[in-house]
């Protein structure tokens, strides 16, 4: 079993010391989130800590504790999720593996104890309470309005996918063993107090996940008790195990992971085979033929010679580039990041207000979602679509979606999980236009970079129908 702490478990030094300021500042801090825009919204939650000394202390350095002892903030915490939660929620047909894993942390290794098909709430809580089982739930954001909207904020924020768990441990209890992640890492307590302890990475910026055994990772260097309204920021590689003290009914508590395979070896990988691509069109140098039977060869040292000349080659030609084309990184954000939560009682995104003339002056909704991607396509067009509501886990989240396609550029307005999308289609005399849009908190319709009125005013109406811009 794991050493247990309790309400006063001590703390690092360096760690101690962080915690003090961060108390006396936080009596003038915000109490709740703040979503005015992406920026606003990770400011509330690292408060009092500035961004700029997060990002040059902290961020892929050392762990982060802020404890804030703010009633306002704890009960804010606590609406986030709750144990109360998961009785409603399985009546909602949750499945184990997918949605909820039970799990507990014994000599050292973690036994998973998944039943089998939906989750059944009498004995999920029979699991909780004799064999003081740890409960998982996956990406509770889909459940969760509030979570929801702190993940799409902060995807906006680091321009990478955010994900999130929730752990809920009873008293004298652990989870899992002692490990570290791939991910930055962001705890937020929410119900009852959790004992961690955190350790010097064996592996530092982790790219996997791995447990490492208790007779490798020495002594904590960091040791403290989290409680409802505080803030444990650790970055990827730290090594960490949590466990919820005697005396205390159960934790809650929610993790915020991003940046997961976001580094720049994982950009090398996915831009410079374009790079090579471009570069060979213009470059003979990287046309003419390896050697014979390079492949089979053993001994490559002088073909190694060339290779570094060929990649010195590329290099001088990236510093003279002004778009390096990203693959399936963009891709993969763009595809799978959360829409914005516009509530769910909204009705479905329709056209609305005044119709775009072209005296009208237009801006583009959902700025925070809004990209240009360099994407090579055959067809010399730009189509811009949208798809209808998507329902997610028991709600309705309301979206919209416009991308537009044209050869070497790719106009990406807001993009959500497709169902049925339907889309139109402009030619690629449209790109300046567009980019007019997007780059501008405002335009005037007259003023769009486009031969005759006609065609502004139909760019703008086209738009307009789509519900990607607005007449103000």
């Amino acid at each position: 079993m794991p050493k247990k702490g309790g309400k006063h478990a001590e703390m690092g030094k360096e760690m101690q010391a962080q915690c003090k300021r961060a108390k006396v500042e936080a009596a003038c801090s915000p109490s709740v989130m703040s979503f005015e825009n992406p920026d606003s919204l990770f400011g509330s939650l690292i408060s009092p800590i500035k961004q700029e000394t997060f990002f040059r202390e902290y961020w892929e350095q050392k762990p982060l504790l802020v404890q804030r002892s703010d009633p306002l903030l704890a009960a804010y915490y606590q609406s986030l999720f709750q144990l109360l939660d998961l009785k409603d929620l399985c009546s909602q047909g949750l499945y184990y593996g997918r949605d909820i894993n039970i799990c507990r942390c014994v000599n050292g290794k973690k036994k998973v104890l998944n039943k089998e098909g939906k989750v059944n709430y009498m004995q999920l809580k029979k699991d909780f309470d004799q064999k003081k089982a740890t409960i998982q739930f996956h990406q509770p954001q889909r459940f969760k309005e509030e979570l929801w909207k702190i993940q799409e904020k902060l995807e906006c924020y680091f321009g990478s996918l955010v994900g999130s768990n929730v752990y809920i441990t009873p008293q004298g209890s652990q989870g899992l063993p002692p490990h570290y992640d791939d991910v930055e890492v962001f705890i937020l307590q929410l119900e009852g107090e959790k004992h961690w302890r955190l350790y010097k990475p064996t592996v530092h910026l982790a790219r996997e996940y791995n447990v490492e055994p208790e007779d490798r990772i020495g002594n904590p260097t960091h040791e403290f008790i989290l409680k409802p309204g505080d803030l444990l920021y650790f970055p990827r590689g730290t090594i960490h195990q949590a466990d919820t003290p005697l005396g205390i009914s159960y934790s809650t508590h929610v993790t915020i992971s991003t940046y997961q395979n976001n580094s720049w070896g994982d950009f090398l990988l996915d831009a410079i085979p374009g790079l090579v691509f471009d570069t060979a069109k213009e470059d003979v140098a990287l046309r003419t033929s390896i050697p014979r039977q390079l492949l089979m060869q053993v001994d490559i040292a002088d073909s190694t010679k060339k290779l570094s000349h060929l990649l010195r080659r590329l290099a001088d030609r990236l510093e003279n580039t002004s778009e390096l084309r990203s693959s399936d990184m963009k891709k993969d954000f763009i595809m799978n990041r959360l829409p914005p939560c516009l509530g769910c009682d909204a009705d479905p995104l329709t056209p609305g207000g005044k119709l775009p003339k072209i005296d009208s002056k237009i801006r583009l909704q959902f700025r925070d979602h809004a990209i240009i991607t360099v994407e090579p396509d055959q067809e010399n067009s730009v189509s811009i679509m949208k798809p209808p509501s998507y329902v997610w886990g028991g709600r309705v989240g309301r979206g919209v979606r416009g991308m537009g396609v044209l050869k070497d550029f790719l106009f990406e307005i807001f993009f959500f999980p497709p169902h049925q999308t339907h889309g139109l289609r402009f030619p690629l005399s449209y790109l300046d236009a567009l980019k007019q849009i997007w780059s501008s908190s405002s335009v005037n319709v007259k003023e769009l970079n486009l031969i005759s009125d006609e065609e502004k005013e139909n760019l703008a109406l086209s738009l307009w129908t789509e519900c990607l811009i607005e007449v103000i």
